[in-house]
């Protein structure tokens, strides 16, 4: 492997941690309702642990309150105790294989609640993208030890991947700057 296809390789691991990151605070409810609210949210159904997607359909009947219609019977308190147990703030109602989920207002206390998980959020993006570099450090040190590359370039190569490890935590800044100020409008 050429140290050229290394780094891309970890340009396109660190690429990957922050559209993961992206994925998650479109999740974050700042206005009106949408079945994305749910994707973070996992079902331990069949012995696995399932996004919520994938067990019951997600429909939006009103701007406030969202409708999850478990397919399974057998999976409806599963579902239930899923999003409660989720970290984003809803109780919801079952109606039979219906779960009905009022939104709550969006008052200071709840945006406050919102902005900490998009700063969890971006705290494991940061450690994803944190261990890419880790493991592009160690390939350096190790093609080094073995002489593949010289200590030249080896320190080239570091500084390269420090370098795009340092833009891609400024751009989950940024986009966390950005959704926080989302977030806290009124």
């Amino acid at each position: 492997m050429t140290e050229a296809t290394d780094i891309k390789e970890l340009k396109r691991r660190m690429d990957g941690a922050i559209s993961a990151f992206k994925h998650d605070i479109a999740s974050l409810r700042t206005g009106r309702a949408s079945a994305n609210i749910l994707d973070p949210v996992t079902v331990e159904a069949y012995g696995s642990r399932l996004p919520l997607n994938q067990v019951a359909n997600i429909t939006v009947p009103e701007p406030r309150m969202l409708s999850v219609s478990v397919w399974d019977k057998s999976m409806v308190s599963a579902t239930e105790r899923a999003i409660r147990e989720s970290n984003l703030g809803l109780n919801p109602i079952v109606d039979g294989q219906n779960l009905r989920i009022p939104l709550p207002e969006l008052n200071e206390e709840r945006r406050k609640s919102l902005v900490k998980v998009a700063h969890d959020y971006a705290e494991k993006s940061k450690v994803a993208i944190r261990h890419v570099r880790r493991d592009g450090m160690d390939g350096l040190k190790k093609a080094e030890k073995d002489g593949v590359i010289s200590q030249d370039e080896s320190r080239a190569q570091s500084d390269r991947v420090q370098k795009m490890t340092d833009e891609m935590i400024s751009e989950i800044d940024r986009l966390l700057a950005d959704k926080e100020k989302e977030i806290m409008q009124v």
